[in-house]
């Protein structure tokens, strides 16, 4: 029977939210981002065992959290580490067994189980997968002074989740780190990878800056009054 996890990565700083509060704690409809985040995976019908990363010195405060707001999903907490890269390390790290793996931001809470669910299923079926958008806005590249204008249906907008098998993140990850590595796609290419992508989801918002919040929390009473 496969195993199946998810690795939600919460490192994140509240430096472009303009606040000292990092993001993933920031409340959304009066709960942290993150627990709507792990509530999504909790929810699916894949069921993964969920692995939360923190830095070190967060732990306690989410232990906090997590009594204030009688928070109960099932999951582990991870350290993190210096880069998001090690902090996905040190999560695979803890995984012993035969299982796909979706590496998700926690700051990503809006994400719906049925893209869940299907990511987990096309993963197994095609050995990868990442979600990503079509951009909708005209693209153009700016290099060395010069803009040149790219067509924009060649252009697609990475989210996560990010599904690979734990014996290819495991080998991707025992790389040494590079700058370049934006993403755990990123990594994984370096082995040299196809990187499958499948339809995400517009809804799917990073929260990054204040009116990121503003929009999930229009989005979330929207979906919750349907």
């Amino acid at each position: 029977m496969m195993k199946y996890y998810a690795v939600i990565v919460a490192g994140g700083s509240g430096n472009r939210m303009q606040t000292e509060t990092p993001k993933q704690f920031l409340l959304l409809n009066n709960l942290p981002v993150l627990m709507h985040t792990i509530k999504a995976f909790a929810h699916s019908d894949t069921q993964p065992k969920i692995l939360v990363v923190l830095h070190q010195d967060q732990h306690n405060y989410w232990k906090r959290l997590c009594n204030e707001f009688n928070f109960n999903v099932p999951h582990q907490i991870i350290a993190g580490g210096s880069e998001r890269f090690h902090s996905v390390q040190n999560a695979i790290d803890t995984i012993d067994e035969d299982s796909f793996v979706a590496i998700h931001d926690a700051v990503r809470p809006l994400i719906s189980k049925q893209l869940i669910d299907n990511s987990y299923k096309k993963a197994i079926e095609i050995g990868n997968v990442i979600v990503a958008v079509q951009s909708s806005d005209s693209v153009r590249l700016s290099k060395e002074g010069q803009t040149l204008a790219i067509k924009r249906n060649e252009v697609y907008l990475v989210q996560t989740p990010q599904i690979f098998n734990i014996a290819i993140l495991k080998a991707a990850y025992k790389q040494p780190f590079e700058a370049s590595f934006t993403d755990d796609a990123s990594v994984v290419e370096a082995l040299g990878e196809k990187i499958n992508i499948i339809d995400g989801e517009r809804n799917n918002i990073k929260i990054t800056y204040p009116i990121d919040l503003e929009l999930a929390e229009m989005l979330l009473n929207k979906n919750e009054t349907v």
